[in-house]
């Protein structure tokens, strides 16, 4: 028996039953399994070292840099533009304000790289659109919720990031381009299957928007989307790295909101400033505990033992991603996505690395999985937000999220035993592979 794996599981778990909070669990955890092979000073001096070593890394500043960039997004007026865009996009179609929902989410998703954010910022605009159009409250929220975390896929993404630093260089660069196919693929079938539930409910089509308005709307959500083509551009194009973007991206986002659309000004920078910090501070926090975890984890070879049993399970390999894909699943539900990333990650990696699958490949489908947790109960961050914001009780709206769950995870495994749909991209634009 390894008891390395049974002292920090089941103290780990303990701690998150008595409601420690995650990155305490996390570092307390990963203490008291050093002290199974070193003395208490030992153990405080190594924990302490990998947390700040850890934290030594100059891919890490692109976090605070997305974060901050995000809230200046957020607070300057960026999503109302966006979802008036999305409502020329998706104004035609059944249901069209839920379509519109998806739309918006893709897109400001995709530039604060936050689901939260995305499903607080444009949930908190739809809900009582929709409410006034006729929609089933709980339909809505089930939108709202299950399309927010597309940015989480589309990037720039702070969890891919992370993923990158776990993994000891996976390609930045590499990662991002890969996310564009499945966070589009799943945008589209979740209004796939909203429109079909809007069909069937008989919601409403927007009327059609006069060449002025769509004009006027398009050229407004131009400089917005910008954004985007600045990051990707500058890295696919090879003119700065990924970290260097995200400085990029907070400047290009100060202009647009400071001096081009004015809806901040320069007394609201420090309460953005501060909000920035405080979350960034969270999330790195997490991300030293969690390097101390991993360290544990290697000290006391669980990810060679637990590759071992996965390996001696089955020698097929769809049948040991199915075993992972469930574990994942499975752990999203009561973990939130960065510390199930940097805890699972050096676990599973081994494993399909035995199998022969590309890390841009495995990171792809390990994000979409695990994006698929924050819209589940009973901890998941999209689920309240959502549920908040569109003013529904949670169980109201579990029974509306059914079919995009179901949809959610056939895309899951379509991307899990399609690799192209992953990799094509990063081949195709940077000679990746």
């Amino acid at each position: 028996m390894n008891w390395a794996a049974v002292v920090l599981f089941s103290s780990f778990a303990t701690l998150m039953v008595i409601g420690v909070p995650i990155a305490f669990s996390i570092g307390i955890a990963a203490a008291l399994t050093f002290l199974l092979f070193m003395t208490f000073d030992q153990t405080i001096f190594i924990v302490a070292q990998q947390m700040a070593s850890g934290l030594d890394s100059f891919t890490l500043l692109a976090i605070p840099f997305f974060i901050l960039a995000g809230n200046i997004m957020n607070r300057g007026g960026i999503a109302l533009r966006l979802i008036e865009f999305a409502k020329v996009l998706g104004g035609r179609l059944p249901g069209a304000l839920a379509h519109c929902n998806v739309i918006a989410n893709m897109m400001f998703g995709s530039i604060s790289g936050s689901a939260v954010a995305s499903a607080a910022a444009v949930g908190g605009v739809m809900a009582p659109l929709q409410r006034k159009e006729g929609y089933d409250p709980a339909y809505s929220a089930a939108v709202n919720i299950a399309s927010s975390p597309t940015g989480l896929l589309i990037p720039p993404s702070t969890t891919l990031i992370v993923y990158s630093l776990i993994t000891g260089g996976t390609s930045i660069s590499a990662l991002f381009v890969a996310g564009y196919l499945p966070g589009a693929l799943l945008g589209l079938s979740l209004m796939l299957v909203a429109g079909v539930i809007a069909k069937r409910r008989g919601y409403p089509v927007s009327q059609r928007p006069s060449w002025a308005e769509v004009r006027h709307r398009t050229l407004d959500a131009i400089l917005p989307l910008g954004l985007v083509l600045v990051i990707m551009g500058g890295i696919i194009g090879g003119v700065f790295t990924a970290t260097e973007a995200s400085a990029a991206a907070v400047v290009y986002s100060l202009v647009l909101a400071l001096f081009w659309y004015r809806e901040i000004g320069l007394k609201d920078l420090p309460s953005i400033l501060l909000e920035s910090a405080v979350t960034t501070t969270i999330v790195l926090f997490m991300i030293g505990t969690s390097i101390a975890m991993s360290r544990a984890m290697a000290y006391g070879d669980i990810p060679f033992a637990l590759s071992d049993y996965l390996l001696m399970l089955s020698d097929n390999p769809l049948v040991i991603l199915l075993v992972i894909n469930l574990a994942l699943l499975v752990v999203g539900t009561f973990m939130d996505m960065t510390p199930a990333l940097l805890i699972f990650t050096p676990i599973f990696l081994p494993v399909v690395s035995d199998l022969g699958m590309d890390p841009v490949h495995f990171g792809i489908m390990m994000t979409f999985n695990l994006s698929i947790g924050i819209c589940t109960p009973p901890v998941g961050s999209a689920l309240f937000i959502g549920c908040s914001v569109g003013q529904v009780p949670i169980a109201r709206v579990i029974r509306p999220l059914l079919p995009f769950y179901a949809v959610m995870i056939g895309l899951l495994l379509l991307v899990t035993f399609v690799p192209e749909i992953s990799l094509i991209l990063p081949q195709w634009l940077l000679n990746y592979g």
